[in-house]
């Protein structure tokens, strides 16, 4: 059953301030969810064969890292989607910094970094913003920049 969602939510480019923080809520990683994606979409033993992946040079199965922006996709939704995106344009300094694995407790953030109006759409602006994801322990797993572009009040 699908969730309806408002295609145009209140918040505006204009209402973005540089330095605004978001944090989403704990998402605890399960075995079953992990395997399920990497069999279908990155199938590598470290990732979609417990037994296999203890002779990886993680020691254990990890999540696939396209796994975990997937997951990030989800509480950045959950924090950010009361914005009026138009889409994302660019991901720069994108880092799978530590290997997620079953039993791991994530927690998505973000950080408006800066914002411009747009010179090509004077409906939308660009917003550049950082995102995290820590595990349990503080430890940052996945980050990024993003430049996405936002609906503007005066669009038409």
């Amino acid at each position: 059953m699908s969730r309806k969602t408002d295609p145009h939510p209140d918040r505006k480019w204009e209402d973005l301030e540089v330095g605004e923080t978001t944090r989403s809520r704990p998402l605890t990683v399960t075995a079953e969810d992990m395997l399920a994606f990497a069999t279908r979409y990155d199938p590598q033993y470290f990732h979609s064969d417990p037994e296999a992946a203890k002779d990886s040079l993680f020691g254990e199965l990890v999540a696939s890292g396209l796994y975990t922006a997937a997951l990030w996709r989800i509480l950045d939704h959950e924090e950010n989607g009361n914005v009026d995106w138009v889409c994302g344009v660019q991901w720069d300094e994108v880092r799978w910094r530590k290997g997620v694995k079953a039993g791991d407790t994530l927690v998505a953030s973000s950080e408006v970094l800066s914002k411009r109006p747009s010179e090509s759409r004077p409906g939308v602006g660009l917003a550049v913003l950082a995102h995290t994801v820590e595990n349990q322990d503080g430890d940052i797993v996945f980050s990024f920049r993003s430049t996405d572009l936002v609906y503007r009040r005066d669009a038409a």
